[in-house]
């Protein structure tokens, strides 16, 4: 590209110079994630990945994002953590199937492309990805004036995972009196923003993100900024004496659980068996909220369902110190496959 024509790209609000450094950046971070099957370095037009040691392989994908999540990264200028949020949120979706990560790939757009922010995002993806072996093989940047203003941003991760055909998660055994555990989340994760922004007042402002709440310990923005949490490593070893799981993400406890339910049968859920997290009940006081819709968006403090048989509870418990029983499964008697109570 000639130096005219880089000059009449700038003016149209892309920095190539800016593009080419955040690349750089990407590269370098990306190289500490590199695992055994990686064949290619961040630069070419597709990332390669070769694995072995699978009789009957299946590959397990999975996409996401983060939301308005980043809306408060950007008000707050804190974007190492947003990258964790992504990795893990993906990581979570595919152990439901009982796979384990390979590699993965983001995609960034942006009004005006920051590469110090870029880099700071791209740590996290890293970072998580390193917690849990798994490659960042590629991505994308999009430099998009006239589409996101600057400031602004989004976030998009690709996942690929593999699990043997003979260990995928088998939901179809779940039966009724199955135990049904909850897992603690971290806060929000990764859903439900776009109501608790409304809710709590925060727009173009950073001003009520560093008001400290007592009830929370910290400030608003520290609570709404924690890192969604992982349950791969967990999880991984417990796979064979679980029967399902539900990563309990947008939609709430009704929008996640009966998905993995087989037919004919309902989760039994009694709210009063864990506490929840006082960020929860800030959002259903400030927005005058109804219980019953506040399950509908958010985690309510449960971020991993875990279903296994009566028998398997004990060994199961003994590993998940943290883990509570949150209800049962049962027969359903009506259409409504979630009872809460």
């Amino acid at each position: 590209m000639s130096s005219k024509d880089k000059a009449a790209y700038a003016q149209a609000g892309v920095n190539i110079k800016a593009a080419d450094k955040a690349k750089e950046l990407i590269k370098q971070i990306a190289r500490s994630t590199v695992r055994p099957g990686v064949l290619t370095d961040i630069g070419l037009f597709g990332g390669m990945f070769e694995f072995k040691g699978y009789r009957q392989p299946v590959l397990v994908s999975s996409v996401d994002g983060v939301g308005t999540k980043v809306k408060i990264a950007s008000l707050l200028g804190k974007h190492d953590t947003v990258g964790i949020d992504l990795v893990n949120h993906c990581v979570n979706d595919i152990l439901t199937c009982g796979a384990s990560p390979l590699f993965f790939l983001d995609y960034i757009a942006t009004g005006k492309l920051e590469p110090h922010h870029v880099e700071s995002i791209v740590s996290g993806i890293a970072k998580a990805c390193k917690d849990v072996d798994c490659a960042l093989i590629g991505g994308e940047t999009a430099e998009m004036p006239g589409t996101y203003q600057v400031g602004d941003y989004d976030l998009v991760g690709f996942i690929v995972g593999v699990v043997e055909k003979k260990d995928i998660m088998k939901t179809s055994s779940i039966r009724a009196g199955d135990i049904i555990l909850g897992l603690p989340s971290s806060g929000l994760h990764t859903n439900g923003y776009s109501m608790a922004r409304k809710v709590l007042g925060i727009k173009n402002d950073p001003k009520p993100l560093r008001a400290f709440y007592p009830e929370l310990g910290r400030t608003l923005g520290e609570e709404l900024l924690e890192p969604h949490r992982c349950y791969y490593s967990q999880l991984k070893p417990l796979l064979p004496k679980i029967k399902g799981l539900a990563h309990i993400t947008g939609g709430g406890f009704e929008g996640n659980i009966p998905r993995i339910l087989p037919k004919g049968l309902a989760a039994h859920i009694n709210k009063d068996a864990w506490q929840v997290p006082p960020i929860f009940k800030l959002i259903q006081e400030k927005g005058k909220v109804t219980e019953d819709e506040m399950y509908q968006v958010f985690n309510m403090g449960i971020g991993m369902v875990v279903i296994c048989a009566p028998e398997q509870e004990k060994s199961v418990r003994s590993t998940l110190a943290a883990a509570r029983v949150i209800g049962r499964v049962a027969p359903a008697t009506t259409a409504n496959k979630l009872i809460l109570s």
